[in-house]
C-alpha cells in the first residue's frame, strides 16, 4: 500500500509534466503567483441563483483515499443500491401521481355535482357557487406557491432540463418545492384553469428522486444517513433522470414514452446502464398506477373513475386511412406548427412583461393576478355555453355505449346544460363546462359524427387558446401538455368534419383527426417528435395511426422551427438558464478557444496560500474555479490543478488545515477530510464567504491546497476550434476547461487498444491488449517502483464504480 506522502508528490509531478503554462491576455507571459493574477477567465454564477454543476469527478486525494478504503464488495453494493433507488423513485412518483389525480378528480366531481344540483333551481346562484369554488382552489394554489415554495411555479420542466444540462437553479429540488408542486397542482388544475398537471408531475418525480438521493431533507429533519450514498452531482443527475421519466409515465400512463421523453427532451448525457434503470423505473410506475386504478374500480375513490388517469381509448374508431387523407393530415401539421410557434412567442412576450413589471410589485399582485384569471376562466366556461343553442340528441347505435344527454361534469358526451328539453344537449358545454380530461375524451370520441358544430369548435378554440396563453406564467404549478392537446384536438376535429363532408365515401372518423391535431400542436409548440409520438400512441391505445402521427409531428416541428425555438427552450432562456444546445452554432467553427476567453480574466492561487489572500479572492469575485500554480525549478509558474470555490469554503470553515509555515503540508493532512465533506446539497445555495468568520490570527495562517485540488482537469490547446470545445464541454458534462498554449512535446499516445481490457476468468488478473501497457505492467511486477502502480489501479477501480 502507498502512503499519502508517496502519492501526493507523484500526482503533482505528473501534472507538471503534462501541462504547459496557462496563457495570459497576450498568450505569452507566465502566470504570476499572487492571488490577484489576471489572465483569461473562468466560470461565474450566471444569474443570481443559477450555478453550474460538477458532473466531472474531482479526483483529489480525499476521493482517492476513500476509493482505496472500499472493499471488493463495494461495486456490487453500489450497483444494487442504484436499482433499489430506481424502485423507490418509481413507487414514490406513482403514489404522488395517484394522490394528485384522486384529489383533482374528487374536487372537480364535487364542484360539478354541486353546481349542477344548484342550477336545477337557479343558474345565477349556480354560477356564483361555481366561481367561488374555483376561486378558492386557485387561491390555495397561488398562496402555497408564493408564500411557501416559489420554485414550484410553472411546469418545472425548463429548470429540470437545465439541471440535467449541467445548471443548478436554487430551490427547484427542495422538499418544500415538492410539497408546493403537489398541493399547488391540485388547486390550479381542480380550479379549472387552462393548464395541466402533467408538467408538474415531471418536476415532482425529479424532486422525489433528488430527495431520495441525498437522504431526505435536513432542514425539516426528514433525513437518514444510511441512504446518503449518492453524493456526487453525476449520481444525482442519473436519479433525477429516472424521476423525470417516472413523472411522464405517471402522468400519461405511458412508460415507454417516459423513457423516450427523458432521452429526447431533458437529458444531454446518456448511457446504456442509465437506460435500463430509467426503463425499470417507468415500469414500476405503470404497475403502481395500474394497481391503484384496479382498487378504485370498486368505487372506493369517490368521483375518481376510469377517467382519473389520462387514457383516451379510440381503438374503436377509424381503423385504416387512405392516401387521399394525406393532404388534410399535412394541413393539420402546418396548422399545428403555426399555432404552436405563435403560442410560444405570445407566452414569451407575456411572461417577459409579467416578470419585468407585474411580479416585481410583490406577492399580493401575483395572488391577485391568479385569482383574476380564475374569475375570467370560470365566467367564460359557464357563460358561453349559456349563449349556445341546444341541439337534439342524435340517433345512436344501441351498442355504442354512448348516452345522450349527460349531466355536466360527468364522464360522457352530449352534456345537457341550459336546455329546454330532456333529449337535447349543449355541444359547447360538453367541452367547456367539463374537466379537461373528460373534454379531451369527448373530442377524441369515435362514432360521434356531427356532435359539435363548427361555430362551437371555433368559439372554444379562440377562447381556450387565449386563456392558455394568459394563464401560462402565473404563480401556480402549470403544465402545457393537456391544454395543448385540447387546442390541437379542437382544430383537428374541425378539419375532420371538413374531410367527412368532402370525402363522403371514406371511412373517416372525426375523433381520429382530433388526435392528429393534438399531436401537431404539441409538436409545433414543444418540438418533440419520437417521445411525443409514442406517448400519443400509448394514451390513445391505437397503433394503426402511428404513421399519420409521425407525419404530423415531423411537419409541425419543421414549421415551428422556422419561426422560433421550442417552448421549454424559450422559457429556459427567459429565466436565465444557460442551456447548451445539442450542437454548436455555425459561427463557432470559425473561432478558436483563445477567441472565446481572450477578454476574460482568471484568478489564480499559489499552492500554499495565505488565508487572508484566499478570503480576499472569494470576496472580490464570484468565480467558481481557481487554477493552482506552483513555482517550478526554472522559476516559472506551473499549473498543478484546479480547486473549486465550494471546496475552499469548506476548508475555511473547518479551519483544521491551517498551518503556520508557508511550506507544503505533510502526509497527515490527507486524513482530515472525507469526500463527503465537500458535497453540496442539491438545489441549495451552499456555503457563502459571508457566513465564515475568522480571527486576525487565523487570517495570517497558511493553507496548502494541493491535497484538495483536481490534479487532472480537462485542457484544450488555444487554437482548437470552439465548436470542438463546445462538443467536449457538453458531452462530458464539464464545468471548466483550461485553455493552454500548444504543448512543446508529447509524453505518449493512447489508442483504442490501450483502453481494452480482458479478464481471463481470474478477477485478480487483467490482460491489456496494448503491448506497451502490458510490458509496463510486467516490468513493474518484476521489480519496478511500486508507487507508480497506484494511479493505474485507482483509475481501473474508479472506472468500474462510475460505469
Amino acid at each position: 500500500m502507498l502512503s499519502g506522502d508517496q502519492g501526493l508528490p507523484d500526482g503533482i509531478g505528473m501534472a507538471r509534466l503534462a501541462w504547459s503554462r496557462l496563457p495570459t491576455a497576450d498568450g505569452a507571459a507566465p502566470l504570476p503567483e499572487g492571488p490577484a493574477a489576471s489572465a483569461p477567465a473562468q466560470d461565474e454564477l450566471f444569474v443570481g441563483a443559477v450555478e453550474s454543476l460538477d458532473y466531472e469527478v474531482i479526483e483529489n486525494y480525499a476521493y482517492r483515499e476513500e476509493q482505496a478504503q472500499r472493499s471488493k464488495f463495494w461495486v456490487p453494493y453500489y450497483i444494487m443500491l442504484k436499482w433499489f433507488f430506481a424502485l423507490l423513485i418509481g413507487v414514490g412518483t406513482g403514489l404522488a401521481a395517484i394522490f394528485i389525480n384522486l384529489a383533482v378528480e374528487n374536487f372537480s366531481g364535487w364542484k360539478f355535482t354541486l353546481t349542477f344540483a344548484i342550477i336545477q333551481h337557479s343558474y345565477f346562484v349556480g354560477f356564483l357557487v361555481y366561481i367561488l369554488l374555483n376561486l378558492a382552489l386557485v387561491f390555495s394554489s397561488v398562496y402555497i406557491v408564493t408564500q411557501f415554495a416559489p420554485a414550484a411555479a410553472g411546469s418545472g420542466i425548463p429548470e429540470i432540463k437545465g439541471y440535467l444540462n449541467g445548471v443548478d437553479t436554487h430551490g427547484i429540488l427542495l422538499f418544500r418545492t415538492l410539497v408546493g408542486k403537489i398541493f399547488g397542482s391540485i388547486g390550479s388544475v381542480g380550479g379549472g384553469l387552462a393548464l395541466g398537471k402533467e408538467g408538474p408531475l415531471v418536476h415532482t418525480g425529479a424532486c422525489i428522486a433528488s430527495l431520495l438521493g441525498q437522504g431526505g431533507s435536513a432542514k425539516y429533519h426528514l433525513n437518514s444517513r444510511w441512504v446518503q450514498i449518492f453524493e456526487s452531482d453525476r449520481d444525482r443527475r442519473d436519479l433525477v433522470t429516472c424521476g423525470c421519466a417516472a413523472g411522464v409515465a405517471a402522468a400519461f400512463r405511458a412508460p415507454v414514452g417516459g423513457v423516450l421523453f427523458a432521452l429526447e427532451e431533458v437529458t444531454s448525457w446518456w448511457r446504456s446502464h442509465l437506460m435500463w434503470r430509467v426503463f425499470f423505473t417507468s415500469a414500476v410506475v405503470a404497475v403502481v398506477v395500474r394497481s391503484a386504478m384496479n382498487w378504485c374500480d370498486s368505487g372506493k375513490c369517490g368521483h375518481f373513475g376510469a377517467g382519473g388517469f389520462i387514457i383516451w381509448d379510440i381503438s374503436g374508431g377509424q381503423e385504416d386511412y387512405s392516401y387521399q387523407e394525406l393532404l388534410p393530415v399535412a394541413i393539420i401539421g402546418v396548422i399545428g406548427g403555426l399555432l404552436g410557434a405563435l403560442f410560444n412567442q405570445l407566452t414569451l412576450y407575456i411572461t417577459k412583461w409579467r416578470r419585468t413589471y407585474l411580479h416585481k410589485k410583490g406577492k399580493r399582485v401575483q395572488i391577485f393576478e391568479a385569482c383574476l384569471i380564475s374569475l375570467i376562466t370560470s365566467t367564460v366556461s359557464f357563460v358561453l355555453p349559456l349563449l349556445r343553442k341546444c341541439s337534439p340528441c342524435p340517433e345512436l347505435e344501441t351498442n355504442s355505449g354512448i348516452q345522450c344527454p349527460h349531466p355536466p361534469g360527468t364522464d360522457g358526451n352530449f352534456v345537457n346544460f341550459y336546455c329546454s328539453k330532456d333529449n337535447e344537449y349543449n355541444d359547447l358545454a360538453t367541452i367547456f363546462f367539463n374537466s379537461q380530461d373528460d373534454a379531451i375524451r369527448n373530442l377524441f370520441s369515435a362514432k360521434t359524427f356531427h356532435e359539435y358544430s363548427a361555430q362551437s369548435l371555433i368559439t372554444f378554440l379562440v377562447m381556450f387558446y387565449s386563456l392558455a396563453v394568459v394563464t401560462f406564467g402565473t404563480a401556480v404549478p402549470a403544465g402545457q401538455f393537456v391544454p395543448g392537446i385540447m387546442i390541437g384536438s379542437t382544430y383537428g376535429r374541425l378539419v375532420g368534419m371538413s374531410v367527412v363532408k368532402f370525402y363522403k365515401k371514406l371511412n373517416v372518423d372525426e375523433g381520429t383527426y382530433a388526435l392528429l391535431g393534438a399531436a401537431s400542436f404539441l409538436g409545433g409548440s414543444m418540438r418533440m417528435t419520437v417521445s411525443l409520438c409514442v406517448i400519443m400512441v400509448e394514451i390513445t391505445n391505437n397503433l394503426q395511426l402511428l404513421p399519420l402521427i409521425m407525419l404530423v409531428l415531423l411537419i409541425s416541428k419543421a414549421v415551428g422551427d422556422f419561426f422560433n425555438e421550442g417552448l421549454y427552450e424559450e422559457q429556459a432562456r427567459l429565466k436565465g438558464i444557460p442551456l447548451l444546445d445539442s450542437r454548436p452554432k455555425q459561427v463557432m467553427r470559425n473561432m478558436n478557444a483563445k477567441d472565446a476567453c481572450k477578454n476574460q480574466k482568471v484568478v489564480c492561487l499559489p499552492r500554499v496560500s495565505r488565508v487572508v489572500d484566499i478570503v480576499s479572492v472569494l470576496q472580490s469575485n464570484k468565480h467558481n474555479g481557481f487554477p493552482i500554480v506552483e513555482r517550478g525549478q526554472n522559476g516559472e509558474s506551473l499549473v498543478i490543478g484546479l480547486i473549486l470555490r465550494s471546496h475552499l469554503l469548506v476548508l475555511l470553515q473547518s479551519k483544521v488545515d491551517f498551518q503556520n509555515t508557508p511550506f507544503p503540508c505533510g502526509p497527515g493532512i490527507l486524513n482530515r477530510h472525507n469526500f463527503s465533506d465537500f458535497v453540496k446539497p442539491a438545489s441549495s445555495k451552499g456555503k457563502s464567504i459571508d457566513d465564515i468568520h475568522l480571527t486576525d490570527e487565523e487570517l495570517g495562517l497558511y493553507l496548502d491546497l494541493a491535497p484538495f485540488l483536481n490534479p487532472s482537469p480537462y485542457i484544450v490547446p488555444e487554437d482548437m476550434s470552439l465548436a470542438k470545445v463546445y462538443n467536449l464541454f457538453r458531452q462530458l458534462g464539464l464545468r471548466h476547461i483550461f485553455v493552454v498554449p500548444r504543448p512543446s512535446r508529447v509524453v505518449g499516445l493512447i489508442t483504442r487498444k490501450d483502453l481494452l481490457l480482458e479478464e481471463d476468468g481470474n478477477t485478480a488478473t487483467t490482460e491489456l491488449q496494448s503491448t506497451s501497457v502490458r510490458a509496463y505492467l510486467n516490468g513493474k511486477t518484476a521489480g519496478g517502483s511500486a508507487h507508480l502502480e497506484r494511479p493505474l489501479l485507482d483509475s481501473l477501480m474508479i472506472g468500474g464504480v462510475n460505469t
